[in-house]
């Protein structure tokens, strides 16, 4: 068998069965193949938000009925679809940016975030040396693993420090987005291990394991910079947003709110680096790297993890 048929094969394994008979994998298979129902609602809802279609149309859209989308939401994000359109909306993202109450506020104030945790994730990070950065990760080992996670399949990668890189993509385009993040680094050593990279899965999409005393290590790889913008980026808490013009006064550099969104756009850790929790000055959910229709996905699916915590 050679190297191509067996990377096939090892994806392939991660969209089977037998996925969901590792430890905690079970909802996470699942909620994989819920993401592409949810995908295609979203998609119709862009395409059709002025005329404000019915809950049927939008079942009919997604390939389901109007019974199964309202379980299907329930399940992915603990939310109706009446409710995650909601958390979708411009008038929603204009609410939270200015500071608004909110069903998302009501749960932090239960205690949902707290002084000593950098958001809902419990990340702690380090940044790697400029010098290694400039080197293109030579002498890096990057060890790397296709998982399913809710929203699609995600590239996890790691070194002995901690994760490196997170990406997102949809099926078929798995290679692409491995391609992608190779470029960043293209002098460090490639290794897949589905296997060494599966617990760091669980661990960033399982959210049981999100516990304080066990916080999940990043190592953000970048220019000085870039490694500033993520850094104000992991203290968006979740249910929370900011503007690119935000995070810029934030790091001193008020005039470079264009710098940031480059930043922003080239982070390597989307989702535990939440890059998705920034939006435009008005809160237009604008451009993603990993998908415009993803990122809602995210924010909508976020509302439902806070409101079930509240």
């Amino acid at each position: 068998m050679s190297v191509k048929d067996l990377s096939a094969k090892k994806l392939a394994l991660a969209k089977t069965s037998l996925v969901r008979n590792l430890p905690g994998f079970a909802p996470l298979t699942t909620a994989a193949a819920d993401y592409d129902i949810v995908r295609r609602a979203i998609a119709h809802i862009r395409g059709n938000w002025r005329s404000q279609p019915e809950i049927d149309t939008i079942a009919d859209a997604a390939g389901v009925t109007a019974t199964d989308l309202h379980h299907l939401f329930r399940r992915w994000c603990g939310l109706t679809p009446k409710a995650f359109l909601q958390a979708l909306t411009l008038n929603h993202a204009r609410d939270l940016l200015r500071g608004k109450a909110s069903i998302l506020d009501a749960a932090y104030g239960v205690g949902l975030s707290g002084p000593g945790r950098l958001h809902d994730l419990f990340v702690t990070h380090e940044a790697m040396s400029p010098g290694e950065w400039k080197a293109g990760g030579e002498g890096l080992t990057l060890t790397y693993g296709f998982h399913p996670s809710p929203f699609g399949m995600a590239l996890v990668m790691t070194t002995p420090r901690g994760l490196a890189g997170l990406a997102l993509a949809d099926a078929g385009k798995e290679r692409a987005a491995l391609k992608d993040m190779k470029s960043r680094w293209p002098r460090a050593r490639y290794v897949e291990d589905f296997a060494a990279t599966a617990p760091t899965a669980r661990r960033i999409f399982d959210t049981g394991l999100w516990k304080p005393n066990q916080p999940l290590r990043v190592v953000l790889i970048g220019t000085d910079f870039e490694v500033r913008v993520w850094e104000q980026l992991l203290s968006i808490p979740m249910g929370g947003l900011d503007t690119y013009s935000g995070i810029a006064g934030k790091i001193d550099a008020p005039k470079a709110a264009r710098a940031v969104g480059a930043a922003v756009g080239k982070n390597p850790i989307c989702f535990v680096v939440p890059c998705h929790r920034v939006v435009g000055k008005d809160g237009d959910i604008t451009g993603y790297h990993w998908g415009i229709t993803r990122k809602r996905a995210m924010l909508g699916w976020e509302a439902g993890q806070a409101a079930t915590a509240a």
